[in-house]
């Protein structure tokens, strides 16, 4: 495997351990807010529940919150609305996408329809905002809803996106801007709202950059890793036809004949393995891994140098750590 990143991640149960204790409790406040009557939605939040992945968000709230030396009886909840938006937009871009799996479960379009997945990603969306009015937190709701708006003008501006081809550095940076870095920003601005205000600034810019970092070391993950770490086939976005920073840099340095390769490549209804292959093998041999992974570093070193008048102590030093966890998670 090529390294691009630095580094041996740190263990996320390490990262946690300073919030291990609430962040047991997210679950439990998570199913109270989406209770329901209706049948129908208990079966596919019950399945959501179950399938919810590491509540790596969560987390970073109940850090963002800790920094501040004392927990605050909002914080548990906020964390709960934070992974309800997240699995929101994960129920809605499986549908958009017609994704059969999600770290290795069905997902739910492939188990109910397409429209169920919509309806069930806005009722997750609409229950989280419901609870944040309940609380009376409107600054916390204020942030989480910039972030929705933000994510889903980022999807559209995605679908909308003609030839993929065309897409630049610069509007793949907006577009993992909004559709990633955007929640993880809330989720540590919501944090320090609620346990430590004074640093709400450099929470929100550690959180972006964070985002940032975290996305490009995902997208590199499409072309290096295994469905064991990343939760989806290997390729997914080559299948998919999304180009990622690994791709529109080797698209730049690629010779003609490569170029004309990768733009049969996404004339394909159907492509095959070897041909995601091979186009993973001029990737690798333009540079495009290199690149990728030097930007995912920078964004890196942004995220640490925006702890930097941070209070220190477990919860600081558990933020600092989420960054190595981020964009080492090749290794």
């Amino acid at each position: 495997m090529t390294r691009v990143l630095r580094g041996v991640p740190p263990k996320l149960s390490a990262i946690q351990a300073p919030v291990r204790e609430p962040l047991a409790r997210v679950g439990d406040e998570i199913r109270r807010i989406v209770i329901s009557d209706f049948e129908n939605i208990e079966e596919v939040s019950e399945h959501l529940l179950f399938m919810r992945g590491k509540l790596f968000r969560p987390t970073l709230l109940l850090l963002s919150s800790g920094v501040g030396g004392q927990e605050h009886e909002d914080s548990l909840t906020l964390a709960a609305v934070v992974e309800l938006v997240h699995l929101a937009t994960l129920v809605h871009d499986d549908a958009v996408d017609h994704s059969a799996l999600r770290r290795g479960l069905p997902t739910v379009n492939a188990l109910w329809t397409h429209q169920v997945a919509i309806i069930m990603g806005d009722y997750l969306y609409s229950r989280g905002v419901s609870e944040l009015a309940r609380i009376g937190n409107l600054e916390a709701l204020a942030v989480l809803a910039n972030a929705a708006n933000e994510m889903s003008v980022g999807e559209m501006r995605q679908l909308t996106s003609y030839d993929a081809l065309d897409f630049s550095e610069q509007d793949y940076y907006r577009l993992i801007a909004a559709k990633t870095a955007s929640l993880m920003s809330a989720a540590c601005e919501m944090g320090a709202i609620a346990g430590a205000p004074e640093q709400r600034r450099q929470l929100a810019q550690y959180g972006h950059n964070l985002g940032m970092a975290f996305q490009i070391a995902d997208d590199l993950l499409d072309y290096t890793g295994t469905e064991a770490v990343t939760g989806k086939p290997t390729g997914h976005d080559l299948r998919e036809r999304k180009v990622t920073l690994p791709l529109v840099e080797a698209l730049a340095r690629a010779t003609p004949g490569e170029a004309q390769e990768i733009r049969a490549f996404f004339t394909r209804v159907d492509p095959t393995d070897d041909e995601i292959a091979r186009i993973v093998e001029i990737v690798v041999a333009r540079g495009g891994l290199e690149y990728a992974g030097a930007a995912a570093a920078r964004y890196a070193d942004l995220a640490r140098e925006a702890l930097t008048d941070v209070p220190q102590g477990p919860a600081c030093e558990a933020l600092m750590d989420a960054v190595s966890y981020a964009v080492d998670r090749l290794h």
